[in-house]
């Protein structure tokens, strides 16, 4: 066992604590190459992870960098550092200890590369721009250990590719690095060990004791929670009442225009003025900073937020976390409920609000799947290739580079260790040339092959290459700021929803409603001349979707005989859909038709997430259109797409049966605007498309204006290109999520229930006050002019019966 030194130990005495069991573990493993910590929040996770560096750096020998810390926030990065200066501080160790991320100064950047600190706390992003400069090699010289933050939560995204790639690329400059991934949430903790490892060496896994069951329960409003929707509004009164009750609430929401509404309602019903804040990742630096540090110093009382506070920022006065709206995902809300008390052997107080009559359900699942640690998570794919294409610029950045040597290296990362050498040299000749269709375009002739090596062949493109490294698609966001000289940054919105505002017109962010003056060098202006009620800004945050694992599970309750756990209200609306119809079952796909106001009506309960579901609605009202059904359009849930139209399904099997799904799907894609906007997002990775030219970040408009030129001439000239081919790729599990369509399928296997009925069932009702319909363009629209033209010709009048009007109006 590794002796904690007598200033460690007199420290931790001084505190009032011993040394946690792992974190003796972490300190006696200190040499093994690599290591993965599983420790709950408010267990000494971070110190864990630092201790052995800590030790290794108190004697003051060590000359440049030794450690270098990575996490998926920029917050994040600077509470490490406050956190870590205490004890360094208190205990007189001659250690630099400095944060950079986007936020941080050029000048310190500069100074950084010359004399780098002791601990270096960072983002994937920064750290794959430090690897692109000529003197990584001695910036890096003296590096020991590698901490990786939240690992689950880079594991889930192409920042961590990007990051697994960036510790291959570090390892071959210093063989010896050794590498430790901490997180309090992981499902399959196999899998993230081999994410972080070295492959093939082996990365053992740690476990902490998980400490005590949360304190967890659903918030019972006086008012029932409406059909739809999503912003728990009705809620509100509760969830004052609750912030009076307690020091500091963090109220999270799933998405950022959620927040805003939730946060600007909660205003108006604050009657005692209890100090209130939002943050999210669309607002300001200034202004997140400015929360961040009055939640340091006790000044609010509660947050509303996003995934911005997901992670593990110490705010230790919080006393309880409000989730508003179903989780989605228990690993996320189990990362959340540890928000709350974030201490040792200290249980966390966390409340659900549903945001409508469905969620009731969803968040009952989901408190039985944090009670019985059932982590949700859906496997990992191999590495994206277009990450892999971003990541040989970065290396021809740095220095000329061997292809056989950089194969080899590359293959060690985890999600690339499958990679075929076919596959790395056809992104190496795409990066090189552009590919058959780009070669003859002397902008995309980026690489050359000299004496054996691959070189940049003009090395002043390093300089774009470094301005446009990363894998975070923001490049639809204009800022907003208030109107004059110097006037304050008050964040980012969309560009298409700027696009919808006219001078005059107002919005929210950042909690306040401020007035459209005008668009000045793709900058929002704003006053606070706001004289009309406000349109709610949309933000690029994410729109989760309920997980597979917790989708199973509400299926699994629907077979219950009865439902004490639920509210009453609820419980009794499932019992009517059961008289009515019958609930889905979780082996069979449940279709039901009725008719509404004129239309016949084709219910799906696939349960297979929003974006899937869409999808579904997608495919089924095209084969719909092929036999002759005549579909007007769809909307869909996370559980299920309600199809319109003028004809009825009256053998749903044929909809969903053939093995050639896949293939209509793919026909459907190639047309359409989602694959356009995918090959978007992978052509700015690749660098094929840049963000950024010469300082100047290009408009979204820009950018897709690029991208559809480029992507007309590839599918007319070259559809085999290795980025259509990326596109199709990510297309089919992005944005639409063709997997969990064909998991359904799979599940169900043709056994179809199909329930008719003479009107909308209790299950169904929902969806029609779902917002985000989809109109089908197609022989139903053709059809019903063609009706009316008739009707107009016959003679019997211009005048439109009440039943036609409410034909032509209602789009059910």
């Amino acid at each position: 066992m590794s002796q904690l030194p007598d200033s460690f130990a007199r420290w931790f005495a001084s505190r009032g604590w011993s040394i946690h069991p792992h974190q003796q573990q972490m300190l006696d493993r200190a040499d093994a190459p690599a290591l993965l910590l599983i420790a709950p929040t408010g267990g000494g996770k971070t110190l864990a992870g630092f201790l052995p560096s800590l030790v290794d750096l108190a004697d003051g020998t060590h000359q440049g960098m030794h450690t270098l810390y990575v996490s998926p926030l920029k917050a994040l990065a600077a509470d490490i550092r406050r956190n870590l200066t205490a004890p360094v501080t208190e205990m007189g160790l001659p250690i630099r200890i400095e944060d950079r991320t986007g936020d941080t100064s050029y000048t310190q950047k500069r100074r950084q590369r010359a004399d780098p600190p002791h601990i270096l706390l960072t983002t994937p992003e920064s750290l794959a721009l430090m690897l692109s400069y000529e003197d990584a090699p001695r910036i890096f010289a003296g590096l020991k250990r590698i901490a990786v933050d939240e690992i689950h939560a880079l594991a889930e995204s192409k920042r961590g590719d990007q990051l697994m790639l960036a510790l291959s690329r570090l390892q071959s400059l210093v063989p010896g690095l050794r590498r430790v991934g901490l997180s309090a949430t992981v499902e399959d903790p196999d899998a993230i060990a081999g994410f972080l490892a070295r492959h093939p060496d082996p990365c053992p896994v740690l476990y902490a004791d998980p400490g005590p069951e949360p304190d967890i329960s659903m918030l019972i409003a006086a008012a029932p929670p409406p059909w739809a929707g999503g912003g728990g509004r009705y809620a509100i009164p509760e969830v004052l009442e609750q912030v009076r009750q307690h020091r500091t609430t963090l109220i999270f929401h799933n998405t950022r225009a959620q927040a805003e509404i939730f946060f600007h309602e909660l205003w108006l019903q604050n009657e005692d003025a209890l100090p209130i804040g939002i943050h999210h990742g669309s607002l300001s630096r200034e202004q997140r900073a400015k929360t961040e540090a009055a939640m340091v110093a006790g000044q609010l009382r509660a947050i509303v937020c996003t995934g911005s506070l997901d992670l593990g920022i110490d705010w230790g006065d919080v006393d309880l976390v409000i989730q508003v709206g179903a989780p989605k995902n228990v690993k996320r809300l189990v990362q959340r409920i540890g928000r709350a008390n974030h201490r040792y052997n200290a249980p966390s107080k966390a409340l659900l609000v549903p945001a409508n009559r469905f969620e009731v359900v969803e968040c009952v699942a989901a408190l039985e799947a944090v009670k019985a640690r059932d982590l949700d998570g859906d496997p990992r794919g191999p590495g994206p290739r277009d990450v892999l294409c971003q990541h040989l610029l970065i290396c021809a950045a740095s220095a000329p580079f061997d292809a056989d040597s950089l194969y080899t290296e590359v293959t060690t990362a985890g999600p690339y260790r499958a990679l075929s050498r076919a596959d790395f040299d056809a992104c190496l000749d795409f990066v090189a040339t552009g590919g058959y269709a780009l070669r003859a375009y002397d902008r995309w002739q980026r690489l050359v092959e000299r004496d054996g090596l691959w070189q940049l062949r003009d090395p002043r493109s390093a300089t774009r290459i470094r301005q446009n490294i990363g894998t975070i698609m923001d490049t639809d966001l204009l800022k907003v700021r208030m109107r004059g000289r110097g006037g304050t940054p008050l964040g980012e919105i969309e560009e298409g929803f700027a696009a919808t505002l006219s001078p005059g017109d107002t919005f929210l962010i950042g909690g306040q409603i401020v007035r459209y003056e005008g668009l000045r060098e793709m900058v929002v202006e704003v006053s606070r001349r706001a004289d009309k009620p406000p349109k709610i800004a949309t933000f690029m945050g994410t729109k989760f979707a309920t997980s597979t694992q917790l989708s199973h599970r509400i299926l699994r309750m629907f077979q219950q005989d009865d439902w004490p756990e639920l509210p009453p209200a609820t419980r009794d609306w499932l019992h009517l859909q059961r008289r009515a119809s019958k609930l889905p079952e979780p082996d069979r796909l449940l279709v039901e038709s009725f008719p509404w106001i004129g239309r016949h009506h084709t219910c799906i309960y696939g349960f297979a997430g929003r974006n899937a579901m869409q999808t579904l609605g997608l495919l089924v009202t095209a084969r719909m259109e092929a036999g002759g059904l005549d579909p007007l359009g769809f909307v869909a849930t996370d559980y299920a797409t309600l199809i319109w139209g003028l004809e009825p399904v009256a053998e749903p099997g044929a909809l969903f049966a053939g093995d050639n799904l896949r293939e209509t799907f793919e026909t459907w894609l190639s047309g359409n605007a989602v694959m356009k906007r995918t090959f978007k997002q992978a052509a700015v990775i690749t660098g094929l498309i840049e963000r950024q030219t010469q300082g100047q970040r290009k408009s979204g408009k820009q950018a897709t204006f690029s991208s559809d030129i480029l992507y007309d001439t590839l599918l007319k000239y070259d559809p085999d290109h290795l980025l259509m081919d990326i596109t199709r790729e990510e297309a089919l599990k992005g944005l639409v999520d063709f997997g969990r369509i064909e998991e359904m399928l799979a599940r169900t296997s043709g056994r179809i229930d199909h329930v008719i009925t003479d009107r909308p069932t209790p299950l169904a009702a929902p969806l029609f006050l779902e917002a985000g319909r989809i109109p089908v363009e197609g022989a139903a629209t053709d059809r019903l002019l063609a009706d009316e033209a008739e009707r107009l010709m016959s003679g019997t009048g211009l005048e439109m019966s009440a039943e036609d009007q409410r034909r032509w109006r209602v789009p059910f």
